[in-house]
């Protein structure tokens, strides 16, 4: 029987292990999708203890409170931040199979050197020797200790990205070798439905300089804006939606609903649609001009539980997976953009885990350029990545694979980098001993190395930038 996460956790067959701690392991991290804060990175934030690091705002671990029952007082309410880690702990030794089990441990071990099982017998001492770390461990040392280089955040074009400038310098003055890039966040500019969007198309319009009154002084805010995010080095945007837009509003029906938005006035379904597809297209193909890559994060539905939702709001454990993707509609899209010469480097993730194949089978049909991301939110658990990684390797070439991202707002989280490239030796090293692969280490290092670091490098021209900044 193997120990509890030994060094050789997953890494069943000896060219597993051998291409894991022989070359994977020491790979620098990449999170070109994170949901970090520059701000605290700026700041250097320093957590007082585990819980505020574990429980603050991860609503992976809430959902799992509650369905074991625990009360809300002791996930997001006001109880002692000791009593809710002694509330987590009680959950783990239900959470068999759950990827939070593993992460939690992975995070114990690699952050802390902590090797037991967190339980109710061994919550408070994980507790003092885990806070005890923290308090030497701001968030900066957490990303060192974890061998990240590069991470892209999560930003809304209206953002200052003040902070992104502040880490930028230090960057290049060798202070935080770590690189924060800002990513362009678009649902609030493509929700024209939600309440509040006249407000927004202010604030977006006094980041920009000028006054949204109209379609075209929303295009060419957009435009500023995007120049401003390039000049900050931004190369990924990012956009999430339920469903596939299959409408596309001409200009003047787009005018004419930007002009109900800017009264106040209700938007309907369809007309949202044709609004967020037509508007799609337009940030798409000034993406396309900027040379960054386009994500597509497709299929949750947001807030199932409106009492949640009016509690605690948006981000609380309420969202779950929608149906299937509309694959002809998203087809569609991409054609358009291809048909205009005028289609990015897109990344498609999608929340059901039945659209893998079709996603693959999409991708080939445009080369390239079009690429399916990593196993994402509820997927990225054992099963869930080892079912992408084999459909995706049967479909498309597992060696232009672009890799894992946290998508995560925890400092802790990039234990599950490592997660992910022991699964990925794992099923190398299978295919190797079986026969189904040449038994070719170099071969099998070099894919490693594309996956887990070279081909997002590549994909979104991060290697260009890191090339501008060492030259000056």
């Amino acid at each position: 029987m193997s120990s509890f996460f030994a060094e050789d956790f997953l890494l069943d067959t000896a060219t597993a292990r051998r291409l894991y701690h022989g070359c994977a392991a020491a790979l620098p991290i990449i999170d070109w999708h994170c949901h970090l804060s520059a701000k605290e990175l700026a700041e250097n934030l320093r957590y007082n203890n585990l819980s505020q690091a574990w429980l603050g705002a991860d609503h992976y671990k809430w959902r799992a409170m509650r369905c074991c029952g625990v009360d809300e007082r002791l996930i997001t309410g006001e109880a002692e931040d000791l009593e809710k880690l002694r509330a987590f702990a009680a959950c783990m030794p239900r959470l068999a199979g759950n990827p939070l089990y593993a992460w939690t441990h992975l995070e114990l071990k690699g952050f802390f050197g902590i090797g037991q099982p967190l339980s109710p017998a061994t919550a408070d001492e994980i507790y003092s020797r885990a806070s005890d770390g923290l308090q030497k461990m701001p968030v900066r040392t957490l990303l060192l200790k974890s061998n990240v280089k590069l991470i892209c955040t999560t930003d809304d074009p209206a953002d200052t990205l003040e902070y992104h400038e502040r880490l930028a310098q230090e960057y290049a003055e060798g202070e935080f070798p770590v690189r924060v890039l800002p990513a362009f966040r678009t649902d609030a500019v493509l929700c024209i439905e939600k309440p509040g969007y006249a407000a927004y198309l202010k604030k977006l319009g006094g980041c920009a300089g000028t006054e949204i009154r109209g379609l075209e002084e929303l295009k060419a805010a957009l435009r500023s804006r995007m120049d401003y995010f390039q000049a900050h080095g931004c190369r990924a945007a990012d956009q999430s939606f339920t469903s596939v837009p299959k409408l596309f509003a001409g200009e003047s029906e787009m005018e004419r609903l930007l002009q109900k938005a800017l009264r106040g006035e209700e938007i309907g379904a369809s007309e949202a649609e044709g609004f967020r597809g037509s508007m799609l297209l337009f940030l798409a193909e000034e993406y396309a001009k900027r040379a960054w890559g386009m994500e597509l994060h497709m299929g949750p539905i947001r807030n199932a539980n409106t009492a949640l939702f009016k509690q605690l709001g948006a981000d609380a454990g309420g969202d779950i997976t929608g149906e299937s993707l509309d694959i002809q509609a998203l087809a569609g899209l991409l054609d358009k953009l291809n048909e205009s010469n005028s289609l990015p480097n897109t990344v498609l993730f999608s929340l059901n885990p039945n659209d893998n194949a079709a996603l693959c089978a999409l991708c080939g049909a445009f080369g390239g350029r079009v690429r399916q991301g990593s196993a994402w939110w509820f997927n990225d658990s054992l099963n869930g990545m080892l079912e992408q990684l084999t459909t995706y390797a049967s479909m498309l070439p597992l060696g232009e694979f672009l890799g894992f991202v946290t998508d995560s707002r925890s400092y802790l989280s990039y234990p599950r980098h490592e997660y992910f490239r022991r699964l990925l030796c794992a099923l190398l090293g299978k295919w190797a001993e079986s026969g189904e692969y040449a038994a070719d280490m170099a071969a099998l290092r070099e894919l490693v190395k594309a996956v887990c670091v070279g081909n997002c490098m590549e994909f979104f021209g991060f290697d260009e930038l890191e090339q501008e900044v060492h030259n000056g």
